[in-house]
């Protein structure tokens, strides 16, 4: 685009620059350090600004609207701490591969170098946690930062951008040419790889196809689904991308993540072609890089990815192929032999599969006050098929990702990095997105308390996502650890917590709290009929450490085995 403007401060070429890309959500943490910026957005309110209570809750609700929409989460936040405290969400971001754009207001430029006040160089700060850093020094060049950060943020891997700020350049005034809208830029899969790709299905026996990572859209997660089940090729997702294909299809199998199903892991072993798309085969998925052997796979792998730099990193391929899943899923259709392809040799190996699925997807009876399996399958059966399910870090999301489907236009959101406190505030994300839709968030009591306060966040913008907060008073994930390798020797996993359901009521909110499972279905129905943000607090039993264990038989277990 050719042709300058009449001149305008710093700030507000940055928020014109937002609205040029297609930007109409923000979340921040308002600061000193950028006050030019939020003068701009003063005069732009096609674009939403959302003001959160700690910049890690403003950095995981962008990294949540990154997840629905595909498009770069924003957020802002002041420098030093507030930089500091959003660094969670970039983490997040880069290991969920999520388009997501931090800015950090930064010291004024006669002054870098001299350690001045909050002063930090976020270049190096977040150089290993984001695709890229950088500072912008002139005002005239924020247009061609904005737009390469829109285009980083998207193309190939997506990921975090980070842009630092200088006070006094967002104050400088300049004329400046505008720029054009961003483009993503994806990978597509050439002819070649796909006449392999049939090839080698072809001569397996036991195929199955793992999909997971991020760039999925609703048309590509049905044709994935159409092609697994023409083919009957089972169908499983790598860790919290459970979401990838419906989980009503006969094509489904299951997770690879935390607590998986043990057939579902024999499944794999067993398989003799693994057809991997997204998927970066990290820790989780591969359960600690045990699961698939290495760097040799006993399978024939087929690799696709949107990153080249993730193609051979640990596993590797047999075929590696550089492109988007978007695109691969879509050439699924177009394989040279496809219709040969569906045949019914691999029938009872699917359909195995998916007795499995199904035997997995029922909880074992217990007969204590609260059963959360029986909630859990109440909920499978209540939620919409568009709802949305937020999880949070810890042993309570077993019963989310164990007993619940998920499916499209409905969304998983959940941090593959771990990082405890992002459920909450990526609720309170999805349902500003999605207004309509219903969001139920999974929480622990330890996450809750690390990011529970944006509830006054979901109160301030009318966002009424319903707040499961799993009570057990522990860290239970680290108790469990605890009891398998020091049993009985209890430290720093006991917790005090407040009344989570007065808290809530003391927001404004609607709080109630279910000791018995009988109470839980009136008591949800309560907070989706009131209209506003909701927490109901599961009072649990800390002995239900697992979807399939107690503590005390954890501990039985490690002290007999010493």
């Amino acid at each position: 685009m050719s042709g300058t403007s009449k001149p305008r401060s710093g700030g507000q070429i940055l928020v014109d620059s937002l609205r040029v890309h297609g930007a109409d959500l923000a979340f921040c943490v308002a600061g000193e350090s950028y006050l030019d910026v939020l003068d701009a957005f003063h005069d732009a309110p096609d674009i939403r600004l959302i003001t959160c209570r700690h910049e890690g809750g403003a950095a995981n609700m962008a990294e949540a609207a990154g997840k629905l929409t595909g498009r770069p989460g924003i957020c802002l936040v002041t420098r030093g701490p507030g930089a500091c405290n959003a660094s969670i969400g970039v983490h997040t971001a880069m290991q969920d591969s999520t388009p997501m754009i931090l800015f950090v207001g930064q010291v004024a430029r006669d002054q870098a170098e001299r350690e001045a006040f909050q002063e930090i160089d976020y270049r190096r700060m977040f150089s290993p946690v984001a695709k890229w850093a950088a500072q912008i020094d002139d005002a005239a060049r924020i247009p061609e930062f904005i737009s390469r950060a829109f285009h980083v943020a998207t193309s190939g891997r997506p990921g975090p951008v980070v842009l630092a700020l200088p006070e006094d350049m967002l104050r400088d005034r300049v004329s400046v040419a505008p720029t054009g809208r961003y483009t993503e830029v994806q990978a597509h899969p050439g002819m070649a790889d796909l006449k392999r790709v049939a090839e080698l299905l072809a001569l397996a026996d036991r195929p199955l196809i793992l999909a997971g990572g991020s760039g999925w859209t609703d048309a590509a997660c049905e044709d994935l689904r159409r092609f697994a089940e023409s083919c009957n090729i089972p169908v499983c997702s790598s860790f919290r991308r459970q979401d990838v294909v419906n989980n009503d299809s006969p094509a489904w199998i299951g997770d690879l993540g935390t607590g998986p199903n043990p057939k579902l892991l024999a499944r794999v072993k067993e398989a003799d072609l693994l057809l991997v798309i997204g998927a970066r085969l990290g820790e989780m998925t591969t359960q600690g890089y045990e699961l698939i052997d290495l760097p040799e796979t006993r399978q024939t792998l087929i690799h696709v990815h949107a990153s080249a730099e993730e193609l051979g990193r640990v596993f590797r391929p047999d075929l590696p192929i550089q492109a988007g899943s978007t695109a691969f899923a879509s050439a699924l259709s177009s394989l040279p032999k496809f219709h040969d392809l569906r045949s019914d040799r691999w029938r009872d190996w699917m359909e195995v599969g998916r007795r499995d699925f199904l035997e997995w997807l029922e909880p074992a009876a217990y007969d204590g006050a609260l059963d959360l399996g029986a909630i859990s399958v109440w909920l499978r059966d209540r939620l919409p098929a568009d709802s949305i399910v937020t999880i949070d870090a810890g042993n309570f999301s077993g019963w989310a990702q164990r007993f619940l489907k998920y499916g499209r236009p409905g969304r998983q959101l959940g941090p593959t990095s771990g990082a405890m406190g992002y459920s909450v505030p990526a609720a309170v994300a999805a349902k500003i997105v999605h207004p309509n839709r219903l969001v139920v968030s999974f929480v622990g009591d330890g996450g809750f308390q690390m990011t529970g306060q944006e509830l006054a966040t979901a109160m301030h913008a009318k966002s009424a996502p319903i707040i499961l907060v799993f009570n057990n008073g522990i860290f239970g994930t680290i108790r469990m650890h605890q009891e398998k390798r020091y049993p009985g020797r209890v430290s720093a996993t006991d917790l005090t917590n407040p009344d989570f359901a007065a808290l809530a009521r003391s927001y404004g909110a609607f709080g109630a709290a279910v000791e018995r499972t009988a109470e839980f279905a009136p008591a949800f129905e309560q907070a989706v009929e009131s209209g506003l943000p909701a927490v109901i607090e599961l009072r649990m039993d800390p002995e239900v450490i697992t979807t399939r264990t107690t503590l005390s038989a954890l501990r039985a277990q490690a002290l007999g085995q010493k």
